[in-house]
């Protein structure tokens, strides 16, 4: 199985040949929460190579509660987030689920950054929680909730 996406324009484009995600995950981090208005970003996580992306990106970049540069990239024409990288993990991209085309079939298993959720946060209580940066996609030392 592979994915793909469009942005809400199809100016930009994506295919993922990645059979599946290293992760999947909910993040309610203050800088995920402007750019989601508010709620969490819901992200599947992919090794670099397997994402090809088409058209113009536009992004911004800032340094996260992590101390690692995040990269945010989205389409300029009509501002759909399409994905982040971060300079600690170079080898993986952070694609948006609802970047991704119906039909993906994924679900974040891990919330990350629940300190920093609002009070009136719907935090799924089936997945792994972490109150803040948690380890990187592929090892394991969560708690379930």
């Amino acid at each position: 199985m592979s994915f793909t996406g469009r942005c809400a324009c199809g100016a930009v484009t994506a295919t993922i040949s990645a059979s599946e995600p290293v992760a999947v995950r909910q993040c309610w981090c203050r800088q995920c929460q402007q750019a989601a208005a508010g709620g969490p970003t819901n992200n599947a996580v992919f090794p670099v190579e397997a994402v090809d992306v088409a058209g113009a990106l536009g992004s911004f970049a800032y340094v996260a509660p992590s101390g690692n540069t995040l990269t945010q990239f989205f389409c300029p024409a009509c501002g759909t987030g399409v994905m982040a990288q971060s300079s600690g993990r170079m080898h993986l991209r952070t694609v948006r689920l609802g970047f991704l085309d119906s039909g993906h079939g994924l679900e974040p298993d891990t919330v990350i950054w629940t300190d920093d959720a609002p009070a009136w946060a719907q935090v799924d209580q089936r997945a792994h929680h972490y109150a803040g940066q948690p380890p990187a996609p592929g090892q394991t030392a969560s708690t379930p909730a």
